[in-house]
């Protein structure tokens, strides 16, 4: 079968191979892909910026239909339509796993990362992780919703945005767009886009915004305070250190900055207004298979419409170096049955 694996001569680069189709174990279901959605995860993977893995299979945004079963499953049946996510699962045992906090199971396993991932035209996946896509929701829309969606609506949950109240989302690229549209449809905040390309900022009014600013004009952070006297949070997607630390000098007393995007650096914290304005800076990561859940159930709503364009595999790299770029817009999503 076809499938991308993390170039062990390029780095920052897959290879477009042939390889074997992966062997069914107890526990498992073996998956015909169908779509599988572009994370910027996917370019740290093959960077090697999480630990180097060549001849990896990346790709955690990943449906497809199930194609057989072991023996000892009973949560998934062929024919099923299934999410392959990054977290691909948990001890299930740990305090993390017993307490709806899996994600951060210290043993979790990641599609794309320390498994094999989506980005192949079969992959096998933990049964009982997979998470069934609901009628209505279109497959090339759930694969975005699969990591981005579901990482934005739990960061919103985490936020404990309340309806009414201001949301502050920094970075309008792939998370959030998405990110807006649950804020503003799902929590029925009011929400502040926050960008550095006023293209991003022109969609995120399409798709829900109140207010957009470009910090290339100057400090959000203090225009935020002009217009709204402080956002009650914050949810921060950009790759940029700068918009961390504009988006805490962003919120009112007493609010959240919940941490998204993964930007090598450090970021700046001003103890004595977090100390004295009582703020919380916290790390959202993912969501869990019940948030997933939760989380594809909105797009068969039509509460959230993920914005995706399909290309196919082997134009893998010419996205990565357009998610660079900083070129895309929405969500890029490889078709495994598209033709280049």
């Amino acid at each position: 079968m076809k499938a991308a694996v993390v170039s062990a001569n390029n780095p920052g680069k897959v290879d477009i191979v042939d390889v074997g189709v992966p062997k069914l174990h107890a526990g498992q279901a073996l998956v015909d892909i169908e779509y599988c959605g572009v994370c910027h995860t996917d370019l740290h993977v093959a960077k090697g910026d999480f630990g180097e893995v060549p001849g990896r299979i990346p790709g955690h945004e990943g449906i497809g239909i199930v194609k057989d079963i072991a023996d000892d499953v009973t949560s998934l049946k062929i024919g099923d339509r299934v999410s392959i996510a990054w977290f691909y699962e948990g001890c299930g045992t740990c305090e993390y796993c017993t307490t709806g906090r899996e994600t951060f199971c210290r043993s979790a396993k990641n599609a794309g990362f320390s498994v094999d991932g989506a980005m192949a035209e079969q992959c096998v996946v933990s049964a009982d992780y997979a998470v069934k896509v609901p009628e209505g929701l279109d497959p090339a829309q759930a694969s975005s919703i699969t990591c981005a969606g579901v990482t934005c609506y739990k960061a919103i949950k985490v936020s404990n945005v309340k309806p009414g109240q201001w949301i502050a989302i920094y970075g309008c690229g792939g998370l959030g767009n998405l990110a807006i549209q649950y804020a503003k449809h799902v929590f029925n905040a009011k929400v502040i886009a926050i960008d550095i390309n006023d293209d991003k900022l022109e969609l995120a009014k399409e798709v829900g915004a109140d207010l957009t600013f470009n910090p290339m004009n100057g400090d959000a952070g203090e225009w935020i305070h002009e217009q709204v006297d402080g956002a009650h949070a914050a949810v921060v997607t950009a790759v940029s250190k700068v918009a961390f630390n504009q988006a805490v000098n962003s919120v009112r007393a007493a609010s959240k900055v919940v941490a998204v995007g993964l930007p090598p650096e450090t970021m700046d914290l001003e103890i004595v207004k977090t100390v004295l304005d009582g703020i919380e800076v916290v790390g959202s990561l993912v969501g869990t298979r019940k948030d997933l859940e939760e989380a594809f159930q909105f797009g068969a709503e039509g509460k959230v419409v993920p914005i995706v364009q399909t290309r196919c595999l082997h134009e893998i790299n010419d996205i990565f170096d357009e998610m660079e770029e900083g070129k895309i817009q929405g969500r890029m999503v490889i078709d495994m049955n598209k033709k280049c």
